[in-house]
């Protein structure tokens, strides 16, 4: 059996584990000599840098819950904590989780979520939950908050990196089914051709968002400038989103920016474009996920209009 037949039956059982797999893909990384790949499977081996750019299946929309203690013995356990309690600066750091660990510790944590039969958690900060703790439920105090991260996202991410492994080899068998067996180096696919495989199959978008100041946003290779209406178009191609739809929300801005009377404030027809867009990315007309699409539009629009 060749390398390739080997990683396409390893991806479409379940019962393989998935780093199996990825150490297969990392031995046919070396033998095509795509750097790439390469780079993209050590880190699902051992993890992303906290502040690289990540894949969309390692950006979760998650909740957040806690435990509060108030007077005379009084208390609530595990219950809802509305984002809107938070600083406004932290509220997207805690809206989305992002996924840099390892994808062996998803693994573990979904066969865990799976025994208690609920989901992940990930702590808050101390320091944060001491700051807010005292300004979200009156009377009460947090003693302990985290982030719940649902069973079917982190299976989700786990079929993703299948479902990429299979479609990236499956490719690369069309181009030369003997390309996992030869020797390294010897480059049994042109460069130029798994690059654009491996672009298409596999990295798909990333999702970086760095503030650097008040007035400027960087987003993977694009700068989102305070009222530079086209760096925010740039930055939203960059995401696939059609023309047209960005047509509808440039007369959104001017239609909002004439009614709008209070200064760096998003209107009602640029929130309605953004509610539109949610829409289509729910349905999957727009091809990322609500959770991503959530990211990007929230985002784009806040840092055009200053808010980060």
């Amino acid at each position: 059996m060749t390398l390739l037949r080997d990683i396409q039956d390893a991806s479409i059982d379940a019962n393989v584990d998935i780093t199996v797999v990825l150490r297969k893909c990392k031995v046919l990384a070396v033998r095509l000599g795509n750097e790439d790949f390469k780079k993209w499977v050590d880190s699902e081996l051992n993890g992303y840098d906290e502040n690289a750019p990540l894949p969309d299946y390692r950006v979760f929309e998650v909740t957040s819950k806690g435990h509060f203690a108030g007077p005379a013995g009084s208390g609530l356990r595990n219950v809802d904590i509305p984002l809107s309690c938070l600083p406004e600066k932290s509220r997207e750091n805690f809206r989305y989780h992002r996924g840099t660990q390892p994808i062996s510790a998803y693994v573990s944590i979904l066969n865990d979520s799976e025994a208690e039969g609920g989901s992940a958690q990930v702590p808050w900060p101390p320091e944060l939950v001491a700051y807010v703790g005292q300004h979200i439920y009156q009377y009460m105090n947090c003693i302990g908050a985290w982030q719940v991260i649902p069973r079917n996202i982190i299976a989700s991410l786990i079929d993703s990196v299948r479902n990429r492994i299979l479609n990236f080899v499956l490719e690369i068998e069309s181009e030369n089914p003997d390309a996992g067996d030869a020797p390294q180096k010897s480059n049994p696919i042109p460069q130029e051709k798994v690059s654009q495989i491996y672009n298409t199959y596999i990295s798909g978008n990333v999702q970086n968002v760095a503030t650097g100041s008040s007035y400027v946003t960087q987003s993977g290779e694009f700068t989102i400038l305070q009222n530079d209406i086209e760096s925010l178009f740039s930055y939203l191609r960059s995401f696939s989103i059609d023309e047209s739809d960005i047509q509808s929300l440039k007369n959104a801005i001017d239609l909002d920016a004439k009614e709008n009377q209070v200064e760096k404030s998003i209107g009602p027809r640029v929130t309605s474009w953004m509610s539109k867009m949610m829409t289509m990315a729910a349905k999957g007309v727009w091809k990322v996920s609500s959770a991503v699409a959530a990211s990007v539009l929230t985002k784009g629009v806040n840092s055009y209009y200053g808010f980060d």
